[in-house]
């Protein structure tokens, strides 16, 4: 796909490789328990979705359902790469012809795609025990993981992720799934109840890339120093048990869960270098970039902090000790994030993924106490009725705009 003469950009396979090699083992777990762990989660999954779309009135339409999967660390990791492969392949392919076609540029090519897929599956490694669950946009479907009919979607809920946030926070398991699940089945409404809205960030993600103006020796460099900060701080690191039996599917019939979670412990000491508060997509924006970035941050605020409003609205009803577990998880989502965590999540932009489930909650908590839930669902009606970024901080513009401007 992304080859000079078989020769890719990037090693992908050797992008999964290491990252299932340096991924940390899942937390000590019987075979029947992690059997057990796979169902609970199933029958969550299925329960959360009658759930989410009595409480959101929004409904899948006509085929564009998509498949959930439970999965390990190393099928997350897997999921990912092909996820990223897709979506990347037009940069790819822009990267590609700067090198150019001659000897050199195979040589390079080769050097460069081992070295970029080493570092791409260190961080995917570091990530890959803190992703409780992840709806797939644009995952291409596979033999081992299937999505949507059309090509792209599927719910993952990564099993023994969330075993180990449940046993770590000491809430019930039981709750906790089904807490989870609730967040991670919203997103797969989102996306199946608003066929457009795919297509949309696609479009969006490509017009980013297709603004690019970067080689592929500057994006290793970018790279690199996510691998150094995060391998300056992996000596003396302790691991968690290895288990008995992974909590998985098997592999035909697998599924992941939520969110990002970037409250991981360590004890090493990053290196002493900074990053200057910004992100790996910060470090290569152009100005026509930074537009189409602020219009993504707002959909993505939009539906994160609609999946956590509608976690909290269902909660009470379904979890019994909804309290306790909120509580819980938001004081480890803030608390104690090591100067190690701090890098990598500055780095990564998992910091701004948190204000997004912040600012976003609290731009659809407004609007629908002022206008109610089928009133704030205009949100889906086209691109043109998303929230800007500054109507994601100040609702009450977005609802003149769409409520009472002059086309409403």
């Amino acid at each position: 796909m992304t080859s000079i003469g078989g020769v890719e950009m990037v090693d992908w396979k050797l992008a999964v490789t290491t990252a299932s090699r340096l991924a940390r083992p899942g937390p000590e777990i019987t075979r029947e328990e992690a059997r057990e762990v796979v169902a609970e989660l199933r029958g969550h999954a299925v329960a959360a979705e009658e759930h989410v779309r009595a409480f959101t009135g929004m409904t899948t339409a006509a085929g564009h359902d998509t498949p959930v999967l439970v999965v390990d660390r190393p099928g997350w990791i897997e999921a990912n790469v092909a996820g990223f492969r897709s979506l990347l392949k037009p940069l790819m392919t822009k990267m590609r012809a700067r090198r150019g076609n001659g000897p050199g540029g195979m040589i390079a090519g080769a050097v460069g795609g081992k070295v970029t897929g080493v570092e791409l599956g260190v961080l995917l490694s570091f990530l890959s025990s803190r992703v409780l669950g992840q709806y797939e946009t644009f995952a291409p479907a596979t033999r081992e993981l299937p999505g949507a009919p059309d090509g792209g979607g599927r719910l993952l809920l990564v099993a023994p992720n969330i075993v180990h946030v449940e046993r770590e926070l000491g809430v019930d398991p039981h709750d906790f799934r089904l807490w989870v699940c609730l967040h991670e089945e919203t997103h797969r409404t989102q996306f199946t109840a608003v066929p457009w809205l795919r297509d949309h960030l696609e479009a969006e993600i490509q017009a980013f890339l297709a603004e690019t103006d970067v080689d592929a020796g500057t994006l290793l460099e970018r790279l690199s120093d996510a691998v150094q900060a995060f391998t300056g701080g992996r000596r003396g690191e302790s691991a968690e048990p290895s288990a008995t039996g992974t909590a998985t599917d098997t592999a035909t019939d697998n599924a992941t869960a939520p969110e990002t979670e970037p409250g991981a412990r360590s004890g090493a000491h990053a290196p002493e270098q900074d990053i200057d508060g910004r992100s790996l997509v910060d470090l290569v924006q152009t100005p026509a970039q930074r537009e189409i970035l602020a219009r993504v941050t707002a959909v993505m605020s939009l539906l994160e902090g609609h999946a956590d409003y509608v976690m909290d609205g269902v909660g009470p009803q379904i979890v019994p000790s909804v309290v306790e577990i909120r509580e819980k998880f938001q004081r480890r989502r803030a608390a104690g994030a090591n100067r190690l965590d701090q890098i990598l999540r500055r780095l990564l932009g998992l910091d701004a993924k948190l204000r997004q489930y912040r600012d976003g909650e609290r731009f659809v908590r407004a609007v629908v106490e002022e206008v109610g839930m089928e009133g704030f669902n205009r949100v889906w009606t086209s691109p043109n009725t998303l929230p800007t970024a500054a109507e994601i901080t100040h609702p009450a513009e977005w609802i003149a705009r769409v409520h009472r401007g002059p086309e409403a």
